[in-house]
């Protein structure tokens, strides 16, 4: 199976396996075909091919690796902005509970 649907908030799109993405990169990289002419006969936007073909290139691992798994990079960027956000507020709280104390008693 290449492609499976994927329904998100009433609108249906396809998803497309790793399996494919593999073979559409393995026609480009392997046997020399031009991008835009593996896309288009595979009825995807050049750009998106382009893009595929790079993060093989980058790390043929790790590329495409499906739902909800990250790169230990992306996770810990990911931890990072939690943890960001969670400083940000407490912050904020200082701030009015800074100010409120400093107002003069009436």
């Amino acid at each position: 199976m290449l492609t499976q649907e994927v329904s998100t908030l009433g609108r249906t799109r396809r998803a497309l396996t790793q399996e494919f993405k593999r073979e559409a990169v393995t026609l480009v990289a392997e046997n020399g075909h031009p991008t835009a002419q593996v896309a288009r006969e595979l009825g995807l936007p050049p750009n998106l091919l382009q893009r595929w073909t790079q993060e093989v290139a980058r790390d043929p691992v790790a590329a495409f690796p499906g739902k909800g798994r990250r790169t230990p990079h992306d996770e810990e960027l990911a931890r990072l902005k939690r943890d960001l956000a969670r400083v940000t507020q407490e912050r904020d709280l200082l701030k009015r509970v800074a100010a409120y104390c400093a107002k003069p008693s009436p």
